[in-house]
């Protein structure tokens, strides 16, 4: 009986996998055969480049994709300072009213960011800052899930190191960049990634708050191509696909163990 569940979990697994990952090798059926192959699994059908040429050339995807690298920096850049800041105060104080603020802090974990679209957009208004990078990444700077995991990290930092740094003369900042934040790396590579693959996926928010195409990131601009006013050829628009999932299926790809490791390092589970 023990085997058998065994082997009956192992199938579970792999039919689940299958399910997953069926769309992505139905992409990359269609993206690579002719149109006319791209409903018929024939073996024999033709490769071809041309789709890829054809997506590339009927949308600005070298334009959506600087949008997009330029948002994610952004995002990440402003996460990783601030991040920091207010994990670093959140481990190392004592006070109640720093523990109330970091329960309040926690709380954002509890809100989807759907939930808050109208208020940001109003928000964004406000400053001026609707259809512009600037004005999709600014809601995402703050993050109530990095402060909680640097400051995870950042509480399993010896008091003895910092106190060490003390006595070399080394004020508050210093021990920040020199002592804390070097032994957190693993943290800050497991939420670097996890912050880049969400905003290079992130669609709703950055839907709603552009209008022209100067500053569309990819995953709007493949929604506009993918629409029924381009016309629906499953093999472009399954080109089109690979193209805005490549940066990141590479990067797994060729980081695949420093991904897992970094995610282990970091606790996550």
């Amino acid at each position: 009986m023990p085997r058998l569940g065994t082997v009956l979990e192992t199938a579970a697994a792999w039919l689940l996998g299958l399910v997953w990952v069926a769309p992505l090798l139905y992409a990359v059926w269609a993206a690579f055969h002719p149109t006319g192959y791209a409903t018929r699994f024939d073996l024999t059908a033709p490769l071809t480049l041309a789709n890829f040429v054809a997506a590339w050339n009927a949308a600005p995807f070298a334009q959506y994709f600087l949008n997009t690298v330029l948002l994610v920096s952004f995002v990440l850049a402003g996460q990783f300072v601030l991040c920091t800041l207010a994990a670093f105060v959140f481990a190392r104080s004592a006070s109640r009213l720093m523990g109330l603020l970091f329960a309040l802090v926690l709380v954002q974990l509890m809100i989807m960011p759907d939930m808050l679209i109208v208020e940001n957009y109003r928000t964004m208004r406000a400053l001026g800052l609707v259809d512009s990078i600037l004005g999709i990444g600014l809601p995402y700077v703050a993050s109530g899930f990095g402060i909680f995991l640097l400051r995870q990290a950042f509480r399993q930092v010896p008091r003895e190191l910092e106190e060490a740094a003390r006595v070399e003369g080394c004020g508050t900042l210093a021990i920040l960049l020199r002592v804390y934040v070097p032994l957190a790396r693993p943290t800050y590579l497991a939420y670097g990634l996890t912050s880049v693959s969400y905003h290079w996926n992130n669609f709703l928010w950055p839907l709603v708050i552009t209008n022209t195409v100067e500053v569309r990131p990819v995953t709007v601009g493949l929604a506009v191509f993918a629409s029924t006013d381009q016309g629906i050829d499953w093999a472009i628009i399954s080109a089109a696909t690979l193209l805005s999932a490549a940066p990141l299926l590479l990067a797994f790809l060729l980081f695949q163990r420093q991904f897992v490791q970094s995610f282990m390092r970091a606790g996550i589970r």
